[in-house]
């Protein structure tokens, strides 16, 4: 299955990588099992594979960041740079190397930049630190290096704290922190997971072009094959601690040999197929049947019973506007929809657009400035909070962060439980749990999760958890908050057929948020394209992806990551 890279021109060599966790005193966890795989100069390789298959642990190996304390090593094992290996150089030689020799980007920009320095004497720092450059000097690279990744304004940006930016531009902030002492090579960790299609396109674009203006090797570690087809040269994809399957990209997308990667290219919606559902990994490793000729059919039509009609809504917050004054923003200007019972209502549009808030703004967790939300004759922006109670039942919200959306302290029974005793659903304590026992099942976990804590889960099932407490209200609208945007493909394959089978069976309606059009396209029947508060194109996904109308439209579709040519 594994074929060999081109050892001759080999810039780095991880030969037999082998690393154990400690679970605690006596029990060790084989996080990589016997992992070898090299690096050429002047290319690309992508280490591909789910959350837990790995690659951020062998990439941390490389730049020798894992806790000594809990992270074993087999003396077997060697990552060769430079004719030393690494797992063997005292903690001075690795100081050395890393940030000027390798460097790496990290997956969360947020929370690996120092949120009480300024940019500027952050990327200062690695030119003042590595290169011995005084501080003018250093300040006048750090100014270019911002240049050079796309900061707009960067004289002004110099001085900006990281939260003053966004999300897209705090990832431009450590590419340039990582490129500045011009290292051979770049290991990027998930640099695009969750950002918009549009400043996903620009990352990738970027790396791409520094990767041949420096000639610097990369890493790029992600689980998108889509993105892999556009950036790498060669493709590693690993399972479980091992490589299931390694060669050109050329080879791995024409004609992929482990089913785990057959898994992969196939477990993303597509454009141009809408399957009646998703295929997940179990079904490539099992063998099992891939119905994907029927294509569901969707769209509204007359004969649809209207569940909810927005009318003109919009929201204004209040902004700062300089010392003592504040001013009106609008983040919602007069949006109107209808939605149907048993329907999918898709949002797209990039972070800032107003899509979150005008989710939040129909279940008045926002004051609505204007408008009306339509259901059973009343407009419930206007009801007074005690007749609007039944409501809340009936509409719920899964948020993005399946990790910050449940409480740490409730096990997952008191997490299911809770609402049914606001809302006095259940006549007893033993009918609730056997109701929550029953809506796991739903959502595919065992009836055992109900005595663990949602740290125990992984993002998919924390995710599936939450899905399960919203079924909790049997509610007739979902609000989908961009809930399956930073999951593994496998995952969120397994959560749309979720979504999927929820529908066919209650004849739930969605309102779907998310910046990820294929995603909208394959489970829409009705898209709204959202830009700076307003709706600038409305359609069936179909005729919206097949001619589009609207310039920011054309943009959006442009920007999604297409793979390998031809695949």
């Amino acid at each position: 299955m594994t074929q060999p890279l081109d050892q001759d021109d080999a810039l780095l060599r991880v030969n037999n990588l082998r690393i154990q966790f400690r679970v605690d005193r006596h029990r060790f966890f084989d996080a990589v099992k016997g992992v070898s795989f090299d690096i050429p100069v002047n290319s690309t390789v992508a280490l591909v594979g789910e959350s837990g298959s790995g690659k951020t642990v062998s990439a941390m190996a490389i730049m020798g960041l894992l806790p000594k304390e809990s992270a074993l090593i087999s003396p077997q094992s060697s990552i060769i740079y430079d004719g030393k290996n690494l797992l063997q150089a005292n903690a001075d030689h690795l100081r050395g190397l890393r940030g000027k020799d390798i460097a790496m980007i990290f997956q969360e920009p947020m929370t690996s930049l120092n949120p009480v320095i300024r940019i500027g004497d952050q990327i200062a720092e690695a030119l003042t630190v590595h290169l011995k450059q005084p501080r003018e000097q250093a300040l006048a690279r750090t100014l270019a290096l911002l240049q050079e990744v796309g900061i707009p304004d960067p004289e002004r940006r110099l001085r900006f704290y990281p939260h003053e930016l966004s999300g897209g531009q705090q990832q431009r902030v450590m590419i340039a922190m990582a490129i500045a002492c011009e290292p051979k090579l770049l290991i990027a960790d998930e640099p695009t997971t969750a950002l918009d299609v549009t400043i996903q396109r620009q990352i990738l674009d970027l790396i791409a072009a520094l990767q041949k203006k420096r000639n610097m090797s990369v890493l790029f570690i992600t689980h998108d094959l889509d993105v892999v087809g556009e950036i790498a040269d060669h493709v590693v994809v690993m399972q479980n601690g091992e490589i299931k399957e390694s060669g050109t990209a050329a080879s791995i997308f024409n004609t992929p040999q482990h089913p785990y990667t057959k898994a992969l290219l196939a477990c993303r919606p597509h454009a141009d197929q809408r399957p009646m559902r998703l295929p997940v990994i179990e079904d490539f490793l099992t063998g099992a049947p891939i119905a994907v000729k029927t294509q569901r059919s969707r769209g509204f039509t007359v004969r649809d019973t209207v569940l909810l009609e927005a009318k003109g809504v919009s929201k204004d917050f209040m902004i700062r506007h300089g010392l003592f004054q504040k001013r009106p923003f609008r983040a919602v200007n007069d949006v109107s929809f209808i939605l149907p019972k048993g329907k999918t209502v898709g949002l797209v549009g990039e972070s800032g657009s107003g899509k979150s808030t005008l989710g939040l703004t129909l279940m008045r967790l926002h004051t609505a400035t204007a408008g009306e939300v339509v259901m059973d004759g009343k407009n419930l922006l206007t009801l007074p909070k005690k007749q609007f109670q039944g409501y809340r039942r009936r509409i719920q919200i899964i948020f993005q962060n399946p990790y910050a959306s449940l409480n740490p302290r409730f096990n997952i029974e008191k997490i299911l439980t809770e609402p049914m005793i606001i809302h006095h659903i259940g006549s007893s304590e033993r009918e609730r749990r056997d109701m929550a026992i029953s809506l796991l099942g739903k959502v595919g976990l065992r009836p055992n999760t109900l005595t663990k804590y949602p740290h125990e889960f992984s993002g998919g099932q924390r995710q599936r958890i939450a899905i399960a407490r919203c079924l909790t209200m049997k509610p007739d609208l979902l609000i989908c908050d961009e809930s399956v945007s930073a999951l593994d493909v496998s995952i969120q394959a397994q959560v749309l057929n979720l979504l999927q089978d929820l529908q066919d069976e209650f004849g739930m309606s969605y309102l779907f948020i998310s910046h990820d059009l294929a995603v909208v396209k394959y489970i829409s029947d009705y898209v709204l394209v959202m830009q700076d508060g307003e709706v600038v194109e409305r359609g069936s996904p179909d005729d919206i992806y097949r001619d589009p109308q609207h310039a920011y439209t054309k943009q959006l579709l442009s920007a999604i990551p297409t793979g390998w040519p031809g695949h």
